[in-house]
Parts: structure tokens; sequence; C-alpha cells
């Protein structure tokens, strides 16, 4: 029950999202239970990582509403993109640009993220249940509380909650997903350094017309510290999807980051091979895949009790634009503040028009900013004029990146004519004299040159 005076808030799922619920509620002075069906040491020790989280600008801003910045390693600056096309002798090295972003991006292991936030809210009294939660008692803990938030994920109770067709555009996974952290090569100046001056202070993004992308980035590791994350986002019919399949464990995940890039990327390769995973965690990779979904974030229980659905449970995105734990911190972090100004009942309205607030402040836009990087061919026309375009100008390519810190700008861009005012506006002289500048890559520069034929 909850202290005289305060609202009692019940919280389902201990990943990032109900962790940084039930610190933010808590200190709103509302009085709050976490439940789980795990404890705490396997949520942090005993599953892999949901994913990167990579927090690209703005979206700290709102993480620091409810946590300080615990964190000095996994930021960076920039990124080094490169795109490829074709295959065999007719594979290309098309453009590359190293843009900074005009911010700082944060990847953190989010077991560590989310172990931080469950020891603050332990520390100030929040109470966490270590219990399995169906629809039924979901329906008993909806009745006890003012407020209940499900943070459950993709799986669990996510069913719960109708899908938004008329929000959804796909009804079926867009990539194949590997992730695995490796370590052996430190963030310093030396790392990755050919591919920008900025060395580990840039992530790496290469894209493969055919058969995907893959994304390499400086990370926090929850005990390993200074590592590289590794994020492939295969297309189900290219050639990478069939070795995703076939891993089974941190060294096949390795292995296949390997090969990939030996025979895609091999200007990389050989730094990509000095690298090994860690032996302290068994969990440190995860395949998958997710089916880009927005769900209505608001379900009634059998009892007749609303429940709310936040982060991955109400909207799910391919992580290929790193939107996923950005939108999870924002939606969070403004329903603390929400509740926290309101005075009356937790109703099925007041909580259907919060989320309302969270699609048109962020929501839309971040499953917009992920459909572009997807390469959907809604975006066809966006994507043949920006990269050309960020390859001869890096104000553009700082302009294409700042989309992950705000997306918002993207849903001002509907028609080629939007596209090619952006790119002149961005650029301070005409759009067409930009792309005319642009010429193919030709062959990218080598981690190690090969050595001189005698």
């Amino acid at each position: 029950m909850a202290h005289e005076g305060k609202k009692s808030v019940a919280i389902v799922g201990a990943g990032l999202a109900g962790t940084s619920a039930a610190l933010g509620f808590t200190d709103a002075g509302h009085d709050v239970t976490l439940y789980s069906d795990r404890d705490r040491e396997s949520l942090r020790d005993k599953v892999p990582p949901t994913g990167v989280g990579v927090l690209f600008g703005k979206p700290r801003e709102w993480d620091a509403e409810i946590i300080d910045d615990l964190y000095e390693v996994g930021n960076t600056t920039g990124i080094s993109v490169r795109l490829h096309s074709g295959s065999g002798d007719d594979r290309a090295d098309v453009l590359e640009f190293n843009p900074d972003y005009g911010y700082v991006a944060q990847a953190v292991d989010l077991r560590l993220r989310a172990d931080d936030r469950l020891e603050r809210f332990l520390d100030r009294g929040g109470r966490f249940e270590v219990a399995s939660v169906d629809v039924d008692r979901l329906d008993e803990i909806a009745g006890a509380h003012d407020l209940t938030l499900v943070a459950t994920g993709k799986g669990g109770l996510s069913a719960l909650f109708p899908v938004n067709e008329s929000r959804s555009h796909y009804r079926e996974p867009q990539r194949k997903l590997l992730q695995v952290t490796l370590t052996g090569l430190d963030h310093g100046p030396g790392s990755f350094a050919y591919r920008s001056s900025a060395g580990g202070d840039h992530s790496l993004f290469n894209l493969d017309s055919e058969n995907g992308e893959v994304f390499v980035g400086p990370f926090l590791h929850k005990d390993a510290g200074a590592t590289w994350s590794f994020i492939v986002f295969a297309k189900p019919e290219g050639a990478w999807a069939p070795k995703v399949d076939e891993v089974t464990d941190a060294s096949s995940a390795r292995q296949a980051i390997v090969d990939i890039f030996t025979e895609y990327f091999p200007a990389d390769a050989s730094v990509i091979e000095q690298l090994r995973i860690i032996e302290s965690d068994p969990v440190s990779w995860l395949k998958g895949a997710v089916t880009p979904t927005v769900r209505h974030a608001v379900a009634t229980t059998r009892g007749g009790h609303p429940v709310a659905a936040i982060g991955d449970t109400a909207i799910a995105v391919d992580p290929v634009a790193g939107q996923g734990a950005a939108n999870t911190l924002i939606q969070v972090a403004e329903l603390v503040k929400a509740a926290k100004e309101h005075d009356g009942a937790f109703t099925e309205d007041w909580l259907e028009a919060e989320f309302e607030k969270h699609w048109e402040r962020r929501g839309r836009a971040a499953v917009e900013v992920t459909r572009l990087y997807l390469g959907d061919p809604d975006y066809a026309t966006h994507l043949e004029l920006s990269f050309p375009a960020a390859a001869v100008d890096t104000n553009i390519a700082a302009a294409l990146f700042g989309l992950l810190s705000d997306p918002n700008p993207l849903l001002t861009l509907e028609t080629r004519d939007d596209v090619l005012a952006f790119i002149t506006a961005v650029a301070g002289e005409p759009a067409d004299d930009v792309l005319g500048r642009f010429e193919p890559a030709g062959r990218f520069a080598s981690a190690t040159e090969p050595a001189a034929v005698s």
C-alpha cells in the first residue's frame, strides 16, 4: 500500500524502461514497486544486453532528468560512414564521409545502466519484487495501485496492447540482427585511426547495398570496461543472413563478424581480427529480429483497470537508427513530469493523452527516421540525394546524423523539392552544385597498406 499522501505506482519489467521509471517516479515522490521475473544478479550477469543502446545527443538531456551521468567510457563525437555496392567483380566503393555529430553520443551496456538505476531505486526505499507477472497477476497489481506501467519489452505482456495498424508500417522484420561486444583494442588514437583523424572518438557505419549494415562503436561493457560493440543488420534475403543464423555463442558471433569484414570490408579486416570475445561474459552476444511495431499504449485489464505501456512495449523500432533507448528515456522522463503535476486519478483518458503527446514529441519521428535508415522505399529520394551530398559537404553529413539526436526535422522533408531545399540551406549553396561535385570513392583506404611488391 502507498504511504499516506503518496500515489502508488507499479512497474512490471526491470530493463532500461522499468528501472528508469522506477527511479524517476520514486524521486518524484511516489510510492513505487518494481516487478521482475529475474533477480538483480540475473538481470545484470545472466542475460544478454537487449541492444547497444547508444544515446545520440539530445536524449541524454532527458536521461539526466532521471539519473546523473555516471559514465566517461563509450562516448563518441562523430562517425565514419562508408557505402559499398555490388558483389564480386562488380563490387564498388561508392562514398564515404566522416562527420562530427555536433553532440556527444554514448554507448553503455544496458545491463549496467539498468543496474545502476535499480541500485539507486533500492537505496531510496523502492520495493523490488521478483515474481512472474501474467495477465491475471497484472490485473491484481493494477487494482492495488494508482498507476501501473508495463515495461516487459517486445515480448512478455506486450500482446495486451493491440497493434496500431495505422502507425505500424511493417508486418515482418526488416533485418536479422547480431550483436556482440569484443575486447582487445582500446579507444585511443590508434584505434581505427585510418578511418578518420578522430580515431576512437568516432564510431563506424558500413553499408552494403545488397546485404545490410554494420555498426561498430566504442562501448562501456559492464565488467570489461572499454570495449567495442558490433551490431550487424542483415537483410533477410542477403548473404549475411545465413551467417547470423549459424551463430550459437560468443565465439561464433565473433567469427561471423570477422568473416563479414574479411569478405565485404577487407579494408577494416586487419583491425577486426585483433578483437577477442569477453571470456568472463558468455552472454555478451545476442541475435534475433524486430518487427517494427507501434501499439495502442493503453489497455484495460480483466478487472477494468487501465495500464500503460512504456518503452519497447509501446513502440518497438529496428535498432538501425538508435532510437529505441532514446525513445524509452524521453517517454519515461516526460511521463514522470506529467504525473508529478497531475492531481487527479491516472485514468485511461489521461494515459492515452500522455502517450499522444509522446508520439508527437518523439515517437512518430523516431519511427520515421528508422524507416529512413532502413532504406524504406518511401525514403528512396531522401537517400538518393542526401548520401551523395553528405559525401561532398560535411555539414550535410552532420545534419544527416543529427537526425539521430533529433529526428523531428525529417518530418518536414516530404518531397524531392523539400530535400533539395534542405541540402541548399545546410550547404549554403544550390543543391545542384553540391550534387554535381559528387564522384564515386573509387577505393577506400585500408587499415594496413599492403607491402610493396619487389
